[in-house]
C-alpha cells in the first residue's frame, strides 16, 4: 500500500514522508535525553556519568571528597596510565633483552636461566609486598608509596639494560671488534663473540641482568598497588568500568610500546642522538613511563591508613544503630504477626545473570603473610587447584610467546644470526627480523585490547567454559601454524592469538575464583572448600602461577632451542602448553557460570 502511494506521490512525497518520520524519532529522543546531544556524546565517548549526584558516602566534605564521587573516562585514564607505562617497559625489555644477552655473548640456554631471577624473587617477594601496602601508614596513602617505589626500580632498569655493555666497557670489558661503518641495531657487538674459549665481557652482563631483574620484577610488582589504587580511589559503581578501563590502557601501552620498537631508528635524527636503535626506544619509553606514573600519582589523595580506620569505626557504629534500628522494627512487625525475610550480611545478589559479592567485614583488611599464603598454595580446593594448574599452562604458553619471540622471528623466520659479524647479510638479517617481531607483537597487545572490551559479553553468550577452553585453542593453532609456516606475513596474522589468550588469562582465572567465593562452592554438588579462605589469598595464589611458568619456562627454553638446533622450538613449545591448557580448562568446574 506503501508503495502504491509512494507512486502517486514521487520522490517528493517520499522525501516529506521520510522527513516526518525522523522529526518524529528526534521528538522522541529529546524527551528521553534531555541533555542534549553533547551530554549524550560526553557519556558515551568519556564515561562521564549522566547524574551530577556523587553516591552518599562519608567525607564528602573533607579534602578527600573527590573519592566518593564518580570518575569521568579521562578521570580513570589517568588513574590507569601507570599501567600503560608499565606495558611500555614490558615491551622494551620483552622485544629487546634476549637479542641483547644473545648479542653480547650469552648463549641461549644461559640466557634463558637469566629470566628465572625475577620469578624466583616475585614468588616470596609478592605477597610480602602486598602485605606492607595493605599496613602502610603514611600520610601520602597505602598504595602510591609502592608505586613510587616499584617505579624507581623500573626506571633503574629501563637505563640499565640499553647502557649495561657500555658500562661494562667503561669498568675494563674487552671492546668491540671487527666494526664497521654499518650500524647495528643491537649496538656494538662483544668481543666475547669472536673467542671460544669464554665470555670476556662480565661487567656488560652483570649490569644487563641487574637491569632485566629489576625491570621485569618491579613491572610485575607495581601492577598490583597500580590497580588496588583504582579500586581504593574509586566510588563501586565505577569499579567495573574502571577495571575495563586499566587493561584497554595496559593493551594500548603494550600496542604502543612495541611500535616504538618496529622502527628503525637508526634512520632517524632521534636514533643519531641517542647512540642507536636500542638506545632510543628505551630513552622514549622511559620519558613515556615517567610521565604515566607522575599522571598516576598525583591524580587522586589517598585516605591514610589511619584515618580510614577512624572511618572504619564510625561506619560499623552506623552499622550497629542500624541493625538495631532493624531489629527493633522486626520485632515490632512480630508483634503485630507479620514476617520479614531478610538475606544475611555477606549475601550473594542476582540480578541479570550478573553475580555481585557483598564481602563480610571479617575478609576486610586481611593480611596475606608469606606463611598462609605458602600454606594456602598447598591446601586448597580440587576445583581451584584444576584453576591453578590450567593457569600455570596458560602462563607459561605465553611467557614462551612474550620473552623469546623476537629473537625466533629474527633467527627461524629471517634467517639471521645474532652472533654473525656486525654489517653481515646474517646479521642484518636478524636485526630486521628483531624489528619487525616488534610489531607483530604490537598486533598482539592491539588484539588484547580489542578482545578485553568483548570476552564479558562472550562469557553472558556463550558460557565461560567455551570462552575459556575457545581461547586458548585458538592460540595453540595460531603458535602451531606459525611454527609450521615461518612467513612474515603468519607474524603478523597469527600474533592477534596471543593477544586473545593475554586477555583470556587475565580474565577466566579470577572470574571463576569470585565466583566460587560468591556461591560459597567448590564443586557442582555444592560442596565448600572445607577450610575457611579469603577471595585475596585466592587471588594471590593465582596471580602467583605467573611466577612458577617463568621459572619453568626459563629452564625448558634454552634445551628445547638446543636439542631441537631452531628457535622455532619457541612457538612449538607454546602450542603444547596451549594445548594443555585448553584440555585441563575442560575438566574445571564453572558452576552455573
Amino acid at each position: 500500500m506503501a508503495d502504491k502511494l509512494h507512486e502517486y506521490q514521487g520522490l517528493t512525497g517520499r522525501f516529506h514522508c521520510a522527513r516526518d518520520r525522523y522529526k518524529e524519532r528526534w521528538s522522541q529522543w529529546k524527551e528521553q535525553h534531555p541533555r542534549g546531544i553533547r551530554e549524550v556524546f560526553a557519556e558515551t565517548l568519556f564515561g562521564i556519568p549522566n547524574s551530577d549526584d556523587p553516591p552518599e558516602r562519608v567525607w564528602q566534605d573533607s579534602e578527600y571528597s573527590d573519592i566518593f564521587r564518580r570518575k569521568s573516562r579521562i578521570e580513570l585514564m589517568r588513574i590507569s596510565a601507570a599501567v600503560m607505562g608499565i606495558e611500555f617497559s614490558y615491551a622494551g625489555e620483552t622485544a629487546f633483552v634476549s637479542p641483547t644477552l644473545l648479542q653480547i655473548g650469552v648463549p641461549h640456554h644461559q640466557m634463558t636461566l637469566v629470566w628465572a631471577l625475577s620469578p624466583l624473587v616475585g614468588f616470596f617477594m609478592t605477597p610480602l609486598l602486598g602485605s606492607l601496602s595493605d599496613r602502610c601508614r603514611l600520610k601520602f596513602g597505602r598504595r602510591r608509596p609502592f608505586i613510587i617505589l616499584m617505579s624507581v626500580g623500573v626506571f633503574l632498569g629501563l637505563i640499565l639494560v640499553p647502557n649495561g655493555e657500555a658500562i661494562g666497557y667503561a669498568l675494563g670489558d674487552e671492546g668491540p671488534v671487527n666494526r664497521t661503518q654499518v650500524p647495528a641495531v643491537l649496538g656494538p657487538r662483544s668481543s666475547a663473540l669472536e673467542q671460544a674459549e669464554g665470555n670476556h665481557h662480565p661487567w656488560g652482563v652483570l649490569f644487563t641482568i641487574l637491569g632485566t631483574v629489576l625491570l621485569d620484577f618491579d613491572a610485575d610488582a607495581c601492577q598490583s598497588p597500580a590497580r588496588a589504587y583504582l579500586l581504593d580511589v574509586t566510588v563501586p559503581e565505577d569499579h567495573a568500568k574502571g577495571l575495563s578501563t586499566f587493561t584497554v590502557m595496559a593493551g594500548l601501552g603494550g600496542f604502543m610500546g612495541y611500535a616504538l620498537g618496529g622502527i628503525n631508528w637508526d634512520e632517524t635524527k632521534l636514533g643519531e642522538i641517542f647512540g642507536g636503535h636500542v638506545r632510543a626506544v628505551f630513552s622514549l619509553i622511559t620519558i613515556i613511563f615517567v610521565i604515566c606514573v607522575t599522571a598516576t600519582v598525583t591524580s587522586f589523595k589517598e585516605i591514610p591508613l589511619d584515618e580510614l580506620n577512624e572511618q572504619e569505626e564510625f561506619r560499623k557504629m552506623a552499622h550497629s544503630e542500624r541493625v538495631q534500628e532493624s531489629f527493633d522494627e522486626d520485632s515490632t512487625m512480630e508483634k503485630n504477626g507479620i514476617k520479614k525475610e531478610n538475606s544475611g550480611y555477606g549475601a550473594v545478589e542476582q540480578s541479570e545473570g550478573d553475580i555481585t559479592l557483598t564481602v563480610p567485614e571479617s575478609g576486610h583488611g586481611e593480611h596475606l603473610s608469606l606463611r598462609h599464603y605458602l600454606r594456602s598454595i598447598v591446601v586448597m580446593p580440587k576445583s581451584l587447584r584444576v584453576v591453578c594448574l590450567t593457569n600455570l599452562f596458560c602462563w607459561m604458553a605465553h611467557v614462551c610467546y612474550s620473552l623469546y619471540f623476537t629473537d625466533f622471528v629474527g633467527e627461524s623466520v629471517f634467517g639471521g644470526d645474532p652472533a654473525a659479524p656486525e654489517g653481515s647479510e646474517n646479521r642484518i638479517n636478524y636485526e630486521a627480523g628483531v624489528r619487525f617481531g616488534c610489531w607483530g607483537m604490537a598486533m598482539y597487545s592491539l588484539s588484547c585490547a580489542c578482545y578485553s572490551t568483548i570476552i564479558e559479553r562472550l562469557i553472558k553468550r556463550f558460557g565461560a567454559k567455551k570462552v575459556y577452553v575457545g581461547g586458548l585453542c585458538t592460540y595453540s593453532c595460531g603458535m602451531f601454524l606459525l611454527c609450521a609456516l615461518r612467513a612474515p606475513a603468519a607474524v603478523i596474522l597469527f600474533s592477534w592469538t596471543a593477544g586473545v589468550m593475554y586477555s583470556t588469562l587475565f580474565t577466566m582465572p579470577y572470574l571463576l575464583v569470585a565466583h566460587y567465593h560468591a556461591t560459597g562452592m567448590w564443586d557442582s554438588a555444592g560442596g565448600g572448600s572445607g577450610q575457611e579462605r579469603g577471595i585475596g589469598t585466592d587471588v594471590a595464589v593465582v596471580s602467583s602461577c605467573v611466577f612458577v611458568a617463568q621459572l619453568l619456562v626459563s629452564f625448558i627454553m634454552g634445551f628445547a632451542v638446543k636439542a631441537s638446533g631452531s628457535t622455532a622450538a619457541v612457538v612449538a613449545v607454546a602450542a603444547a602448553l596451549a594445548a594443555a591448557a585448553a584440555f585441563t580448562a575442560t575438566k574445571i568446574t564453572y558452576l552455573d557460570l
